[in-house]
């Protein structure tokens, strides 16, 4: 057997030996996991009437849990900067639906959809919903319009539209920071406060999820702006 071969059945065994073992440990964990367990419900029950909101899904993203959430837009935000990096933004003409029902239907079609996701990202403050659903549902108005009148969004790379990716990721960002400033810790937010300031949040980050999303779906950067 010359050296290649050796090199290859080495790195096959070793590939064989550690999957078998990561599935050992996982049968592992599965088997002791015990048959009922509260969790961590208790914790999060005692706790809501500090989250500022009635949801515990909502408290738990965003409140008990802010840290991941953080992460989560951003990482949302970071792929949006890969796909400006790898090309301009071509929306193929083959795509566009001309057709005069979907043009009448579309008039109609997205301001109810914009409706919904504002209703979603009320929502969810009380039950479930929240930013990521509305802006979901915000990004499928985009798409609509991209998909039937690419004109009428003018998606140009512009100061107005940075101001709406960035918003989300911003408030985030000086809302968690902001307690350090009057002695607490990173997303400690002021119990007077955590109502409203997690219902800015999810309202900035509908907007900025939403209009990423649509952007994703388009791919690349928008042309350059007049500026």
């Amino acid at each position: 057997m010359d050296k290649t071969n050796q090199f290859h059945s080495f790195w096959g065994i070793t590939l064989i030996v550690l999957v078998c073992l990561f599935g050992g440990m996982l049968f592992w964990s599965l088997w002791h996991i015990p048959e009922y367990s509260e969790g961590l419900s208790a914790m999060v029950t005692k706790h809501m009437p500090d989250s500022g909101v009635k949801s515990e899904v909502t408290a738990i993203l965003l409140n008990f849990r802010g840290y991941d959430t953080l992460l989560e837009v951003a990482v949302l935000f970071a792929a949006l900067l890969g796909a400006y990096q790898i090309s301009p933004m071509h929306l193929d003409k083959s795509m566009v639906q001309s057709n005069p029902i979907m043009l009448y239907l579309i008039q109609y079609l997205v301001p109810i959809i914009i409706l919904v996701s504002g209703y979603i990202l009320w929502l969810g403050g009380h039950a479930a919903g929240g930013a990521f659903q509305a802006g979901a549902v915000l990004a499928g108005a985009g798409v609509l319009l991209l998909i039937v009148r690419p004109d009428s969004l003018n998606l140009k790379h512009s100061v107005y539209l940075n101001f709406i990716l960035i918003i989300g990721p911003l408030i985030f960002t000086l809302f968690a920071f902001l307690p350090i400033l009057t002695g607490g810790t990173i997303l400690e937010y002021p119990r007077q406060l955590v109502g409203i300031m997690i219902l800015l949040i999810e309202a900035a980050s509908t907007l900025s999820i939403g209009f990423t999303l649509m952007l994703l779906f388009a791919g690349g950067r928008p042309p350059s702006g007049d500026n």
